[in-house]
């Protein structure tokens, strides 16, 4: 796992290129998750973030036509984070242990707006069609998180798998945005838990059904082919 990030969001005012998207989505991903921890998410509007990141309202709205597209900003630099430090899989390597590195980095990369996601975890539920909106990025985020572990969610079966993982990130989360340890170590722990349970569901329902894990390989203990 890579070294801890800074809790601090770093402050990238639009100062990088303004006519990449990713520079786009680590400004406004800081400047939201800044104003929603000092204020709260319900209290954050569009305009707002666009002024505290610095972008002009011609460029905003061409990337970011609601708040759910904002989240979709924080999850997609964390998931750039992620796959920046792409590996090929260890083939050799239980698919839960690399699926766990993977997670881990993610939240080791979402460290700098835990603040701001406190707040948005708090708010959200209160705003159902934000939500909901959010919920096909965050789908695609956790896809690519799978494939970032060498597993395919393209393949039979990977609806179930993005699924599963996206409840395993949210069970973790709650231990993550209350975590004071340095090394992340109660959410390590959380994650291992909660992997490990996902499998031990997936293995059962194999056998249940007699089906085959979308890698085409049973649903043996080191097997992610019917784990989230």
């Amino acid at each position: 796992m890579s070294d801890m990030s800074s809790d601090k969001p770093e402050d990238n005012s639009f100062r990088s290129d303004p006519t990449d998207p990713d520079s786009l989505d680590r400004s406004v991903a800081a400047a939201a998750m800044r104003l929603a921890a000092e204020k709260g998410w319900r209290r954050v509007g569009l305009l707002e973030v666009a002024h505290a990141a610095g972008i002009p309202l011609s460029r905003f709205h061409h990337r970011y036509r609601g708040r759910a597209d904002v989240l979709a900003a924080v999850s997609r630099v964390a998931d750039a984070t992620v796959l920046a430090g792409d590996v090929a899989a260890d083939p050799t390597e239980p698919a839960r242990d690399q699926l766990f590195d993977v997670m881990m980095r993610r939240f080791d990369a979402l460290r700098p707006f835990r603040d701001g996601l406190r707040a948005v975890v708090r708010d959200l539920p209160a705003d159902p069609a934000t939500a909901l909106a959010f919920s096909c990025a965050f789908g695609r985020s956790m896809a690519w998180m799978l494939r970032a572990a060498g597993i395919d969610p393209d393949q039979r079966g990977g609806a179930a798998l993005v699924a599963g993982l996206g409840t395993v990130h949210a069970r973790v989360m709650r231990v993550f945005l209350n975590d004071d340890t340095a090394d992340l170590s109660r959410t390590m722990a959380a994650l291992d838990n909660a992997l490990r349970g996902a499998e031990r569901w997936g293995a059962t329902f194999c056998r249940w059904t007699g089906r085959r894990g979308p890698l085409g390989r049973g649903a043996g203990p080191d097997s992610m082919a019917s784990t989230v």
